[in-house]
């Protein structure tokens, strides 16, 4: 708490002589105007009771190659949803065809970014189509203290979800009421010419909340919102107090967002409030963004990479003084689309950003690195002595040239790195770049499409808060205190004067 002192205190009471209003940095009321909101750390959309969630999975023959990396993409959209964690939600799949594969057991990953991970690593087996043996092997295998299941209780929700798109070689009848009776929830989704019946034998009741049915691949990932709601247990976390918003909670289903009064702005931890502007800050801020141009992230992608760069850049509060803007585009070589301070506006940036053409090459990420350090944040390239560097990485694969010591270097200087992986993106290698705590600084996600999603957490973590008891603060205050007392002397001694007049004429 900020402590006040008497001078201050005799300072706003003359300023409050005066009408002046002042504050001594105490929070403001809630007007219902100038709130600033983030997302509460519940994931994207909602938290999640404890649950052992296991995705039996159909890869059968019928099952081609592009429609399999759909399935996936729907695994990743539903599990970046969860509350993931070795005492909140665990994830196994498990994988079948004419044989049954466990592809990675409820106990193997306590992170989500590595279940992600792991998910990509995913193949087809392309043979037969054995449902019923895929759940017999959940029961008795995925679900089990083994493999990292947990003691049935009605604390903790055991969920299967059966994906299938056709009819089964085998029976599932008995098998699903096995499951059922063991206290596993069973979600079965049908896709194209799947048997119906099949998918009616297998689910939970009822039925018409288990059961989902897409004609192709194509679409299933417009039922990742439905499971994502389906796992969220609260509905109003707000209303419930289950929350850990300092000011203000905004509910939302199955979710919520911590907000603040005006005035404040969030904290980077998404609970607290501080006194900042938002978007870049306050303070001098030099950003730098890394833009991975490999022939891997494809042309209509690298138009999702600009979105995602412009989006980052419309919080910020561009000018010579706060925030600068330069963007480095590499593949198999670096190259410097435009420094910083070359742009001092908004509408100049994004333009730039706009007419940035793809490379479409190799996936250099340590040579981008080393140019970062010796040139990006060089004054001779329009650097700021004294500004804060922040640099934002973007990566879509495994770099093909050694990272660790430019990634070092760069955190040993300072900077403060951010990596943004998608799709082939390599964990460790985002984990090597990110500034500590490594967990706020960097992200991953499987799919370009879902790269906005990380804009809106990442703007927050770039803002720089300011010390309002710094010297600049101080002074301006001063300087406006001193004005307020002269006048309000010219005023006494006009008052002084008067009553000197008057005394005279009584006399």
């Amino acid at each position: 708490m900020r402590l006040i002192s008497g001078t201050s205190l005799v300072l706003c009471g003359l300023l409050l002589l005066l009408q002046v209003p002042c504050t001594l940095g105490l929070a403001p009321q809630s007007r219902g105007e100038g709130v600033h909101v983030r997302w509460g750390t519940l994931g994207h959309l909602c938290r999640t009771r404890p649950t052992d969630l296991v995705f039996v999975v159909d890869s059968s023959r019928s099952v081609r190659p592009v429609e399999f990396e759909k399935v996936k993409v729907f695994l990743s959209q539903v599990i970046e949803s969860l509350d993931v964690g070795p005492n909140a939600t665990r994830v196994g799949v498990v994988n079948y065809a004419s044989a049954v594969k466990q592809e990675f057991p409820l106990r193997a990953h306590g992170s989500k970014a590595a279940l992600l991970q792991a998910v990509r690593r995913i193949q087809p087996l392309s043979t037969g189509t054995m449902t019923g043996l895929a759940i017999q092997f959940a029961i008795t295998k995925a679900f089990g203290d083994a493999e990292g299941g947990r003691a049935r209780s009605p604390d903790i929700s055991k969920v299967a979800v059966v994906v299938t798109d056709g009819r089964p070689q085998d029976s599932v009848r008995d098998v699903s009421a096995r499951a059922r009776a063991s206290g596993i929830e069973l979600f079965a989704i049908g896709v194209g010419r799947v048997d119906k019946a099949t998918l009616r034998q297998i689910a939970s009741e009822p039925q018409e909340e288990h059961v989902d049915y897409v004609e192709s691949y194509g679409v299933i990932q417009k039922l990742s919102k439905k499971f994502q709601e389906a796992l969220c247990v609260v509905s109003d976390l707000c209303a419930t107090g289950d929350h850990d918003c300092e000011q203000v909670c905004l509910s939302s289903p199955g979710s919520y967002t911590c907000a603040c009064r005006e005035g404040f702005t969030l904290n980077s931890d998404g609970k607290t409030c501080n006194v900042c502007s938002g978007g870049g800050g306050s303070s001098a801020t030099d950003l730098v963004f890394l833009i991975d141009g490999s022939k891997s992230v494809r042309p209509e992608n690298f138009e999702l990479v600009k979105k995602f760069i412009n989006q980052i850049v419309d919080t910020l509060d561009v000018s010579d003084k706060l925030a600068q803007v330069g963007l480095v585009q590499y593949s198999s070589s670096v190259r410097q689309e435009f420094p910083l301070g070359r742009f001092h506006t908004k509408k100049d940036i994004k333009a730039a950003v706009r007419n940035m053409s793809y490379m479409e090459k190799g996936t250099m990420t340590g040579a981008a690195l080393k140019y970062l350090i010796d040139n990006s944040f060089t004054v001779s390239s329009g650097a700021r002595p004294g500004a804060q560097k922040v640099g934002i990485v973007f990566t879509d694969g495994r770099s093909q040239d050694y990272i660790n010591d430019a990634a070092k270097k760069a955190k040993d200087l300072g900077f403060k790195m951010f990596a943004v992986g998608v799709g082939n993106a390599v964990e460790d290698e985002l984990r090597e770049i990110a500034s500590e705590p490594v967990a706020e600084h960097y992200f991953y996600t499987a799919d370009f499409k879902t790269i906005n999603q990380i804009g809106k957490r990442l703007q927050k973590k770039i803002c720089v808060e300011e010390d309002l008891c710094a010297c600049e603060s101080i002074v301006k205050f001063q300087t406006k205190v001193e004005g307020l007392l002269q006048a309000l002397t010219r005023k006494l001694e006009a008052v002084s004067k008067r009553l000197a007049v008057l005394e005279n004429r009584v006399v």
